[in-house]
């Protein structure tokens, strides 16, 4: 028996929980189908959180049209669905002439794709705005509209809103065929997915990575991706996070970044290799080629204080650098939100307002309901919360004054509520990304034995059927010691 709805957006990642959002927004049935079993699990997951201002993309481009639009969308969609955004500004770093003239090239591109305020500075105001910035550095191109954001937390943020808002989230629904019938009115694709078959009239292929095999099973474009991978280094918190600080940028990279998080983490990312795809081991080459570029940018970084390493997979188009938007010139009813690679993070609310558009313009009716809801109260941080709320907290419910993750001081009701939201954590890493519990300097070294049995008890299942992510990542087998 399938399920039948309007339109089928297949990824969970920041592209189509973004696209979700918007158009859970009219009068339509929407269902987001996931391969794996929560919100974004691949590029999306793996990622330095750059809102990037819209520089550095050639003007023209799908890229450049999107970067400074959802640059500038953050404000209001940070402020709608209560996440966390901080909006910095970021320094490009020069050291001689020839990057000077670099540095100018990107301000006339950025002037080009209407990032606002750009400007050349010298050494005397680099350290001004960023007194840990390299002495070296004899110019730099100041841009106030860069920011970062944990992309993870976006995309959990705009899928909570849109289920609110009716949408339907599938999760471990690997699309393994697609076929195409009918016209008109009628049901034209229909998914085959391990947890049933969906039908939709409307086709959205934000499938990251795995986007040309969608396209392929639908029998529209044919492209290839390739698996440009990047390594990340995350340091422990400080007490003044590092304005975001580029090097003059190659080819293919931005080049070794070093960035403040929303959390107080400092972040260096990220190399560029094309490699096997699926590949997330980290290299201790790429690992040593971010701690040398980092120390360029920011020469008294304590490189001593990294808590995490990972790698990930930008989604790369082979044959090109530019984003792939737009309805299908093969296949009517599909529309494809591919190649979606860096900067997708910053553009994914400007993709998800173009594929309105793009929709609008192949015909699609699109009628506001009158019951849209944007806004998404943000769950209760008691790390940052005041103590006044602290208080009322643990008035209400005594978990929330039961520590579970010393290093984020995340107590039990605070994970408690992040397994119960809609779409809630299903697995250990889940609970990390929506609450931060095991994201500390120990790395769950004390607290994921907790964290474990909290989910236990919350899905209703045995601790050694607890996952640690995605299906097959169990982290207990046999019995276990004290536990009835």
């Amino acid at each position: 028996m399938a399920e039948t709805f309007d339109i089928a957006i297949v990824g969970a990642g920041i592209t189509g929980c973004a696209i979700a959002r918007q158009l859970a927004r009219f009068n339509l049935s929407i269902c987001v189908v996931e391969a794996t079993n929560d919100i974004a699990l691949g590029a999306s997951k793996a990622n330095g959180g750059l809102v990037h201002a819209g520089y550095d993309p050639a003007p023209g481009t799908i890229k450049a049209q999107v970067n400074a639009r959802g640059c500038e969308l953050y404000d209001t969609w940070a402020q709608e669905l209560g996440f966390l955004f901080c909006r910095t500004g970021s320094m490009v770093l020069g050291f001689n002439d020839k990057d000077r003239a670099h540095l100018e090239k990107l301000r006339q591109n950025g002037l080009a794709n209407g990032v606002p305020e750009l400007s050349i500075i010298g050494p005397e105001r680099i350290r001004e705005l960023e007194p840990r910035a390299s002495a070296q550095a004899t110019c730099a191109l100041w841009c106030p509209s860069t920011g970062y954001v944990d992309p993870f937390e976006v995309a959990i943020a705009a899928l909570e809103n849109a289920v609110a808002n009716g949408v339907t989230f599938m999760r471990s629904a690997a699309v393994e065929a697609i076929e195409v019938a009918g016209s008109g009115d009628d049901a034209r694709f229909t998914l085959a997915t391990p947890v049933g078959n969906v039908r939709c009239r409307y086709l959205i292929n934000a499938a990251g990575n795995g986007a040309a095999d969608i396209s392929h099973m639908a029998g529209a474009e044919e492209f290839q991706m390739v698996w440009r991978q990047g390594n990340i280094v995350v340091l422990d918190k400080e007490p003044r996070a590092v304005m975001p600080l580029y090097p003059v940028p190659t080819p293919v990279s931005k080049g070794v970044i070093v960035t403040g998080t929303v959390h107080g983490n400092t972040v260096i990312t990220a190399t560029a290799a094309v490699r096997e795809p699926g590949d997330t081991q980290t290299y201790a080459s790429d690992v040593n080629a971010l701690l040398t570029g980092a120390r360029k940018l920011v020469p008294d970084l304590d490189t001593r204080r990294v808590v995490r390493a990972f790698a990930g997979g930008r989604p790369v188009i082979q044959g090109t650098n530019d984003f792939f938007i737009g309805q299908s010139t093969v296949v009517p009813g599909l529309f494809q939100a591919a190649g979606i690679q860096s900067p997708g993070v910053a553009s994914a609310p400007a993709i998800a307002e173009r594929m309105e558009l793009v929709m609008r313009e192949a015909g699609v009716e699109l009628h506001e309901r009158a019951d849209w809801n944007p806004i998404r109260r943000a769950p209760d941080d008691f790390d940052r919360a005041p103590l006044a709320r602290k208080e009322e907290l643990i008035e209400f419910d005594p978990a929330w004054g039961q520590i579970v993750c010393r290093c984020e001081t995340v107590p039990e009701a605070e994970i408690v509520a992040a397994i119960r939201r809609r779409p809630g954590a299903v697995s250990v890493e889940g609970v990390k990304r929506r609450c931060r519990a095991g994201m500390g300097r120990c790395q769950s070294g004390f607290c994921q034995s907790r964290v474990v049995a909290i989910l236990a008890r919350e899905l209703g299942c045995d601790p050694s059927e607890v996952l640690l992510e995605d299906t097959g990542s169990w982290l207990v087998e046999g019995p276990l010691k004290g536990v009835r």
